[in-house]
């Protein structure tokens, strides 16, 4: 069933202590919008709703529950829209078919790098603070920053609680989201910030350094000392609230993120897995040296990532690459993070050449090679068109049966030769 959205607020009301809301003097939300179903997925409450006001006085009772007053919740909810937008973006299926260098060229181009080396020495003595204190060197803290929002120009425009009710309502992931938004509650119950200035993007990532409301609640920190958290405007806040979180996902003071290196012929290209980590010694052993052909120099243990094949660049990332990675989960932005602040400081970025006349493949090509390697018994996994481990793996068997380097990078012409076996 479909219902409205758009009420008077007295209708609204009245609908709101129907359901069972109790009234304490403050104004009932006023919603508006388009139509939306009237319940995307289960609610951690015993019944599904019928309507948006019964969610709403259900969510209310559920707030409530958890220590949120009567009035900031009413507060935050005085205005709230359901968003058409918000479910546009949810919903839809990104095709992801940039390739990684593509990416890089986004994420790490000649005026970010420019702009990243004014941010660091405007703030070189706060940064300094926050590195003696935490380990997380100054040029890590301004590289998220100018990947997440460029430096605070691109935070979102969006309402944190429009957008996160939106999802809680009817998204594909309606209990997470849910979640999400009682923690956005619980940001405004303490005050940090006011619900008109809580913006972010159309799936709640708030500030300049893009928290979830619950990354918020655990790390974020008053740095200024003026009683608020504040990661949209204050940039003592911003820089130790992000360190805060990259140390609480593993980051090892003085140790590097990892460095580009070169793979001797012969290189096993099925070791060439984040999962797979070695010590740097049996990495030695396997020939993998610098780019200058010198000897791999400290200890601890390593894993070597070919994001674009044996034609691409090699790197060997230790720790801190995946520090890198619990912020975003992707080897990509990893890399743009890592490269990002190696070129503010005067080191180099990628050496190495892609092979730049490789197109991505589309989602369809991707769901079709795995299902024409599945055919051959390769075991790619699922046909999902996600290019994981599995598909590498899977890629990998089938470069080897055909007397081609296995590196387990996916291309157009690979899928041809295996559309020619059919």
């Amino acid at each position: 069933m479909r219902v409205p959205f758009r009420h008077s607020a007295r209708l609204l009301l009245a609908t709101l202590l129907m359901a069972g809301c109790q009234s304490t003097g403050a104004t009932a939300p006023v919603v508006s919008g388009t139509a939306a179903p009237a319940a995307a997925a289960a609610q951690p409450v015993a019944q599904q709703p019928a309507s948006f006001p019964e969610w709403l006085a259900a969510l209310r009772t559920e707030a409530l529950s958890q220590g949120i007053r009567p009035q900031t919740f009413d507060r935050a909810f005085q205005r709230v829209k359901l968003s058409e937008r918000v479910v546009e973006l949810d919903s839809s299926q990104p095709e992801f078919t940039r390739q990684v260098w593509q990416y890089l060229d986004s994420a790490v181009n000649e005026k970010r790098v420019q702009d990243g080396r004014q941010k660091l020495q405007e703030h070189a003595a706060l940064l300094s603070r926050i590195t003696r204190r935490t380990g997380v060197p100054g040029e890590i803290l301004v590289a998220f920053w100018g990947v997440e929002s460029d430096f605070g120009k691109s935070t979102g425009n969006f309402s944190v609680i429009d957008a996160l009710t939106t999802l809680a309502f009817e998204g594909r992931r309606a209990a997470y989201f849910r979640s999400e938004l009682l923690a956005a509650l619980r940001i405004l119950e303490s005050g940090d910030i006011a619900p008109e200035r809580m913006t972010g993007s159309w799936a709640g990532a708030m500030g300049q350094t893009q928290f979830m409301p619950t990354v918020f609640l655990r790390n974020a920190v008053d740095e200024d000392g003026d009683g608020h958290r504040d990661i949209w405007g204050s940039m003592p806040d911003v820089l130790a609230s992000t360190a805060k979180f990259v140390l609480a996902n593993g980051w090892r003071p003085s140790e590097p993120w990892g460095q580009e290196v070169r793979l001797p012929d012969g290189f096993p290209y099925d070791q060439a897995e984040l999962s797979i980590t070695k010590p740097l010694s049996e990495w030695r052993r396997l020939g993998v040296r610098d780019l200058d052909g010198g000897e791999l120099g400290g200890e601890g243990t390593a894993s070597v990532l070919v994001l674009a094949g044996h034609r691409g660049p090699a790197f060997l990332v230790r720790d801190n690459f995946r520090a890198i990675m619990r912020y975003n989960p992707s080897t990509s932005y990893s890399l743009a993070v890592a490269m990002l602040a190696d070129r503010m400081t005067g080191r180099p970025g990628v050496r190495g050449s892609w092979p730049r006349e490789e197109q991505a493949l589309s989602k369809d090509e991707r769901i079709d090679l795995q299902q024409r390697l599945a055919s051959l018994g390769m075991e790619p996994g699922a046909a999902d068109g996600i290019v994981g481990a599995n598909t590498r793996n899977a890629v990998r068997r089938f470069q080897a049966s055909v007397g081609e380097i296995p590196d387990g990078f996916a291309t157009k012409a690979l899928l041809e030769r295996l559309r020619q076996r059919s």
